[in-house]
């Protein structure tokens, strides 16, 4: 069994919207999402997806996306992106399918490991960062830090806790924020984020090993569509 990771899928089969117009590694991103994703991952793994499933603004309208979803090879855990308006009810998303968890103020387990996370907001000094934006990244960095002390409360320790964004942890000119204190404050080891999209944009956050911690950016058109093997 392995544990896998992909962020940004932006289905849309209910109202089809062409990303392509964005980048061109967009064009045929659904056909590359279901060829890539069911090479990797056995029905046997669990892959983490975090965030920007769905263009559906509404529940009814995000349910091709979501089936999509749970047709792809092996258990999925779910967390929110910044376009995922269907997204309201936590407890009701569990009831849909066997094989997708919806992660939201609590934290999941795959295997020894706490997959601890939330949403993420842009970081302060972020070139689009409002004073209206400060209050939500407050806010996200309460559940990043609550998400985790619940996993400490239930027996795991540091080195078995993945932590999981959709926002990157800091801003474009990769300076400390929240999140990145909280990472620290906990010993955290391994960071997985998504959301940065173009050539432009992918180094807009840390990669690689940074202060002995591992990041890994996700979003599906920088990894090409193929899911991501952390563990």
């Amino acid at each position: 069994m392995s544990l896998f990771a992909m962020s940004d899928l932006h289905l849309s089969f209910f109202k089809p919207k062409p990303m392509e117009i964005f980048d061109t590694r967009w064009l045929g991103h659904t056909d590359k999402i279901l060829k890539n994703w069911n090479k990797a991952v056995s029905n046997s793994d669990t892959v983490i997806v975090n965030g920007d499933l769905s263009w559906g603004g509404r529940l009814e309208e995000a349910m091709p996306d979501l089936d999509f979803i749970h047709e792809l090879n092996g258990s999925k855990i779910i967390f929110c992106g910044n376009h995922d308006y269907f997204w309201n009810s936590t407890a009701k998303l569990n009831t849909l399918y066997d094989n997708m968890l919806f992660v939201k103020n609590s934290f999941a387990v795959y295997e020894n490991y706490a997959i601890c996370g939330t949403r993420g907001w842009l970081c302060p000094r972020d070139e689009h960062y409002t004073d209206h934006d400060h209050k939500i990244y407050k806010r996200e960095a309460g559940r990043l830090r609550r998400s985790i002390e619940m996993a400490f409360d239930n027996g795991y320790e540091s080195d078995n806790i993945i932590a999981v964004t959709h926002f990157p942890p800091t801003n474009e000119k990769k300076e400390p924020s929240d999140f990145t204190d909280i990472y620290k404050e906990y010993n955290i080891k391994r960071v997985i984020y998504g959301h940065l999209h173009g050539e432009d944009k992918y180094n807009n956050s840390f990669q690689g090993m940074e202060e002995g911690i591992e990041y890994t950016l996700v979003s599906g058109d920088y990894i090409d569509f193929k899911p991501v093997r952390i563990l």
